[in-house]
């Protein structure tokens, strides 16, 4: 199988759309003599704050020296970004050396995690044993999985034969119905902030989205759940109850100290003793992602895995996440942040007000059209002094005159853009001195974007 095949295999799956369900996916994998049964598997499920959580999770796992593989949806910039391992490395001609009273000398900070993707070369590996799986269970009459059930499959596959220590686990969607739910005995479940999205799937009640996030709970092992709405709590708490297992909560209230600065925040969380951290991720809602990170590793310490505070403190500060509150580019500043939903909406609002003060607001926005856009658009577009709407290149996009029609009813001046060439030389003409351009919504129209923004930069350097 080629790259140029395999590619097509998975588009023909993804035609298959998204089939709640776990029997085709236990199917598929005992055909694959269940490679899952032989990690060691953190379960992460939630709404907002995923990826950033994972990031920091497995940075302070691969600084305590273990090997990290990460299964992650959607991606950014690249297919082969779903499923990565992360290492720490030596870096001799580190620029980033930094002596500041929240980063000890003894940290060694000539270090940097490397994130390595899955190569062209294992995915057609790997999805070579999953399509003669698939083809057997046509042949024989069953459902052929679709394209998420076989990129889970092949994340399994691939990073058992990596040998990786850990293997963070995000759910797709949801939890009880999802995939990845397949595994009978994770290490510990995380849940992040949960919030109203995928409605029409999950459920249009927050009880009923936490029904099903709480569906990787599982027995023998820990529910670690970050500051929920109390009818969430409530769920995920009757949940840890039926199983007779422990329920930790990572309580960001109790943050302290929390300074903002253009390039990095410090803050302190003495819950467990006064420590002081120092994050290079922007974005307030990411000290809240820290915080569970920093929970969830000491518990994994409290089991008998080898994770010192120094550890803890050094996979903080090394932690980098493309495409979440990130700077891109400058002359004009260009922000780029994943916010698709209410609650990540209001979390973008929140760092717009830390670091843009009195500084004119240029938004770039597409969304899927399954989103809450009204919300989001309700929440953000005030802020702006101009929004410029494109639909994103994914047959979920949101036609960008809706956006746009709706988008007037915030602000007086709405540029409806078609597709990202004709948004930037739209953001590049309205961006005076010291303006910010802002570009939120589909994680996939970002990836597009930034690929942009480098063929231009490459161009003129060229």
């Amino acid at each position: 199988m080629t790259y140029d095949e395999a590619m097509r295999f998975i588009k023909q799956a993804e035609k298959l759309g998204s089939i709640p369900g776990l029997e085709t996916i236990r199917n598929l994998l005992e055909r694959l003599s269940n490679p899952q049964n032989d990690l060691k598997i953190i379960h992460v499920a939630g709404t907002n704050g995923k990826g950033s959580t994972i990031s920091f999770l497995s940075g302070i796992l691969a600084c305590s020296n273990y090997k990290v593989g990460i299964y992650i949806s959607p991606v950014v910039f690249s297919y082969l970004e779903k499923i990565q391992i992360v290492t720490l490395v030596r870096h001799i001609n580190d620029s980033n050396t930094n002596n500041n009273e929240y980063i000890n000398d003894n940290l060694n900070t000539n270090n940097i995690l490397l994130m390595e993707y899955i190569s062209e070369e294992d995915v057609c590996q790997s999805l070579e044993a999953i399509k003669s799986a698939c083809d057997d269970m046509v042949l024989e009459g069953l459902a052929h999985p679709t394209a998420f059930e076989i990129e889970t499959a092949m994340a399994f596959l691939y990073l058992k034969k990596e040998q990786v220590d850990f293997l963070i686990l995000e759910t797709g969607m949801g939890g009880r119905q999802d995939a990845t739910n397949v595994i009978n005995s994770p290490i510990c479940s995380l849940i992040t902030p949960v919030s109203l999205d995928h409605v029409q799937f999950l459920g249009n009640t927050l009880e009923q989205i936490a029904y099903e996030k709480a569906g990787i709970i599982k027995g023998n092992s820990c529910v670690i759940t970050a500051r929920q709405a109390p009818e969430v709590l409530s769920v995920f708490s009757k949940k840890a109850d039926e199983l007779d297992i422990p329920i930790i909560m990572a309580d960001t209230s109790k943050a302290a100290n929390i300074r903002y600065y253009d390039n990095f925040t410090t803050f302190e969380y003495p819950e467990y003793k006064s420590e002081k951290y120092k994050i290079n991720m922007l974005g307030r809602y990411q000290v809240q992602n820290a915080i569970l990170a920093i929970t969830s590793a000491r518990w994994l310490r409290s089991i008998g895995y080898n994770i010192s505070d120094e550890a803890i403190r050094k996979g903080l500060y090394l932690t980098k996440w493309q495409g979440r509150f990130e700077h891109i580019s400058q002359t004009p500043d260009i922000y780029i942040d994943g916010a698709h939903n209410e609650e990540a909406a209001l979390s973008l609002r929140n760092s717009i007000e830390i670091y843009f003060t009195n500084r004119r607001l240029i938004f770039m926005i597409g969304v899927l059209a399954d989103k809450d856009y009204k919300s989001i658009l309700r929440i953000l577009a005030p802020m702006a002094d101009t929004i410029i709407t494109l639909k994103p290149n994914n047959q979920r996009g949101l036609a960008s005159d809706r956006l746009a029609d709706e988008a007037r009813l915030y602000c007086n001046k709405v540029f409806d853009e078609k597709d990202i060439e004709h948004a930037i030389n739209r953001a590049y003409t309205e961006a005076g001195r010291g303006d910010v351009i802002l570009a939120f919504g589909s994680l996939s129209f970002l990836g597009g974007l930034v690929s942009t923004l480098r063929v231009r930069k490459d161009e003129r350097n060229g």
